[in-house]
This record gives C-alpha cells, structure tokens and sequence, in this order.
C-alpha cells in the first residue's frame, strides 16, 4: 500500500509540473493561464515534498521526521500497522545496522592520525596549507588505499614508500611506521634540533618509567597478562620513535 501511494505522488507530481511548464508558455499569448499555471506548478511542488515523506512512510523510518513534527508523526506511526498497548514512537529505537567493517574503522584512525601530525607539521614550521608537501612512509604503508583522502586534505604532492627517510625530514611515528616530511628546504635547522631534543628527552623519561615498571618483580607477578604485554608494546614502540628522532638529530647536526 504504501508502494503504491509512493508511485501514485511520484506520478501526480511530474504530471502537474508539466502542465504547469505547459501553461507557463500559454499564458505568454492568453493571462488567463498564468494563474493556472501558478496552482499546478503549487501543486506539483507539494507532491514533491510529499515523495521523501511517503518514502519513509514505505520503509518506516517515520521517526527520522518525529522531532520535527512529533504528533503527526506519532498519529501516522500508530496508524501504519497494529501497535503494542503503550507503545510510542517517542520511545522506539531506530532500525540498527549490527555489520560493522571493524577493519575498515581501524585504518581510517590511522589515516585521520596522519593528517592530524602532517597539519601540526605545518603549524609548527609556519608552512602555508596552498604548499604542497610530500609524505614519504618508512617500509610498509598500512592505510594505501586511504591515499587520496590522505592527500586531499593535506595537500599533498604524492605519497610515496621509502626505505631511507630524506636528509632533514620532519617525522612522526605511528605506531611502529615511521612517516616523513621532507622540509630540508623551509625548515628552520636550530628550531627543529630544539623541538627534537625536547621530544627526545620526553620519550627517554617515558621509556625509563616503563623500564621500571616491568623490572619490578612485584607488578609482573601480579598483573594480568594483558597489562603486561601492553607495557611491552609500549616499551617497543618508545624504543622505535626514540631511535627515529636519534637519527633525525644525527642528520641535523651535520647541516
């Protein structure tokens, strides 16, 4: 039933915006039709309204219009089939969808984990957004197929897959891949050594911490195996982006 009323506005609404085109160009020769012309070019326009209301009147999903007209939408809603007592549209739950690409999620936080570090890159060296620069990923490249996005919201001249990173890059680490923005050009050498430094000072005191942590006999007895693999991934990535800003300073120094 609801197909077909669905159709049946569908039709009613092409026919009188015809007519109304149709009249619009008769009443260059007779006024009298311009005011018809007006009433079905009305009419059509509120069939056309009335499609994506029958459209969910057809699949149910009556509730995406309740907060904008919740007693209407409430009155249709009981009306559609027959209704538990007590039951309100102002209570029910919308339709959920339970297949999530789980994988999918994941890479897209890494890609928005990118972008994030690219753009505090620019803020940090002062560089223009209508710059290009270049990404270079060390070894693997764990979200390829993200690329465009990648490059579209950091504009980007390309992306490209390295094994050595260019001599005065700025890098970051993303979990255990190393990403690298080749400034050697725009980038302020002693500023950069400072900034490196500081972070390598930072990520030293963190890893001593973590060191610690795992040399006390009495917190690997009796934490769960879970906290402790986790501080050793901590501990090796740490370990990683400490020997990544290593060899950013040893670069540095030499210019």
């Amino acid at each position: 039933m609801q197909t077909f009323i669905l159709i049946t506005i569908v039709v009613i609404a092409t026919i009188h915006l015809m007519m109304a085109s149709v009249l619009s160009l008769y009443s260059r020769y007779k006024v009298q039709y311009l005011s018809l012309a007006w009433i079905m070019g009305i009419f059509g326009a509120l069939c056309c309204v009335a499609i994506p209301f029958s459209y969910l009147l057809r699949f149910e999903n009556i509730g995406l219009l309740h907060p904008f007209m919740p007693f209407i939408t409430e009155e249709l809603w009981q009306q559609l089939r027959q209704r538990e007592p007590g039951a309100s549209l102002m209570v029910t739950r919308l339709s959920e969808t339970f297949e999530v690409n789980e994988k999918f999620l994941r890479e897209f936080e890494v890609a928005k984990e990118i972008i994030s570090n690219i753009r505090s890159i620019r803020l940090q060296k002062n560089i223009a957004m209508k710059e290009q620069l270049r990404l270079q990923v060390i070894g693997n490249h764990p979200v390829e197929k993200l690329n465009s996005v990648i490059m579209k919201m950091c504009n980007l001249s390309s992306i490209m897959v390295v094994y050595n990173k260019a001599e005065g890059a700025a890098s970051f680490m993303i979990g255990t891949t190393e990403f690298a923005v080749p400034l050697i050009d725009m980038l302020d050498i002693d500023a950069e050594i400072n900034r490196l430094l500081a972070e390598l000072k930072h990520k030293e005191s963190f890893l001593q911490g973590i060191v610690k942590k795992l040399s006390n006999e009495k917190f690997v007895n009796n934490a769960p195996a879970a906290v402790i693999e986790l501080e050793r991934k901590k501990q090796a990535d740490a370990e990683s982006i400490i020997r990544s800003l290593k060899e950013s300073l040893t670069i540095l120094l030499k210019k």
